[in-house]
């Protein structure tokens, strides 16, 4: 009478994962939802959809994902596929590969950066990685 089935991907659309500030993870991340990181991220990070680092969020590594808003600290590669906010506060290292990209006055953006309106997503929906290489 009160079957619960289980959940589809469809039904994480709009859900965000956490990980909030003094939480630090050494390894590597993959998400099908939304992320929102205010801890520490020591490894790579891979999403279908959008990452955040917070204020106070700090990743180093790499990042691969749909969408992203930085206002922490990020140092290593990062490729987003559509648009990359770079907030005020934000303190960005290393090589940037995005669709499009948007940096306020005042983030600290020493980092190399290649602008592609091809890009494609790597990640499956089962969040594995594919063998597609976006063209440059």
């Amino acid at each position: 009478m009160f079957e619960t089935k289980p959940k589809k991907y469809t039904d994480l659309l709009g859900k965000t994962n956490r990980i909030v500030e003094g939480t630090i993870i050494k390894g590597n991340i993959i998400s099908l939802a939304d992320f929102r990181l205010d801890g520490e991220l020591i490894g790579n990070f891979q999403s279908q959809e959008k990452i955040v680092i917070g204020p106070k969020g700090v990743v180093i590594g790499d990042i691969e994902c749909k969408n992203a808003d930085i206002e922490g600290k990020f140092v290593g590669k990062i490729k987003v596929i559509e648009l990359l906010n770079v907030k005020d506060a934000a303190i960005i290292q290393g090589e940037v590969i995005v669709g499009k990209l948007s940096v306020e006055p005042g983030a600290d953006f020493s980092a190399t950066c290649v602008m592609n309106t091809n890009l494609t997503n790597s990640i499956k929906n089962d969040g594995t990685p594919t063998t597609e290489k976006a063209d440059q």
